[in-house]
């Protein structure tokens, strides 16, 4: 038995068993790849500059310590928060803002519909969010820019008249059918921009630190 095993063992190092680079490796490899992504301009998005955009945030950490520690010495750094606008045909991202975890998601809305329409010279013509972005302020934004906003509202909304006419719309049409709505507007788009974030978090982690000693 003894020397079974010592021949399995030798033949796998003669290299009948192919070995596998490690992430090292294969990191080397690709950055010395010669690879140019070109960002062109196609003629669909010179006749038609309409866009639809999916707005959202999501958290990042200042710090790596482990749970444990957080909850023994009751240790709490916070977070950043990412606020992104994605275009949902080209799933680029087109507006960025960074804060930190005390701003609201409603307040950095409306920066980013102005960094789009006013530096990008483009239309938008939608706007995915989720309930984080039913307010009235949002809405006036919205319908200030000419921007028919696809929010989904909150459980309690009501129709008010102090509210926006947009958010009374949306409250309407979502209390008689909820995914009728959802279906009439493709509200599924919007994961677009949940998916951007696992890209980010993937390629660049979930956690922030410094560069510098």
């Amino acid at each position: 038995m003894q020397t079974d095993r010592r021949n399995y063992t030798r033949g796998h190092a003669k290299g009948k068993v192919p070995s596998i680079p490690h992430y090292t490796t294969i990191n080397r490899r690709i950055n010395r790849l010669n690879i140019k992504v070109e960002d062109t301009v196609t003629e669909e998005f010179i006749n038609d500059n309409s866009i639809i955009i999916a707005i959202d945030s999501t958290g990042i950490k200042v710090t790596n310590r482990s749970q444990w520690l957080r909850d023994k010495w009751n240790i709490r750094k916070g977070y950043l928060k990412i606020h992104v606008a994605v275009d949902v045909k080209t799933k680029k991202i087109i507006s960025l803002k960074v804060t930190d975890e005390h701003v609201h998601d409603g307040k950095v809305l409306p920066r980013l519909v102005e960094d789009i329409t006013k530096s990008k010279h483009v239309i938008v013509e939608n706007v995915f969010a989720d309930g984080a972005y039913d307010s009235n302020a949002v809405f006036r934004v919205l319908a200030d820019n000419g921007i028919m906003p696809c929010i989904k509202v909150r459980r309690n909304a009501r129709a008010k008249k102090t509210n926006n006419i947009y958010g009374n719309l949306l409250i309407i049409s979502q209390n008689n059918d909820l995914q009728r709505w959802k279906d009439s507007v493709s509200y599924g788009q919007r994961w677009i921009a949940e998916t951007v974030f696992s890209c980010i978090k993937r390629t660049f982690g979930e956690y922030v630190y410094s560069d510098k000693v």
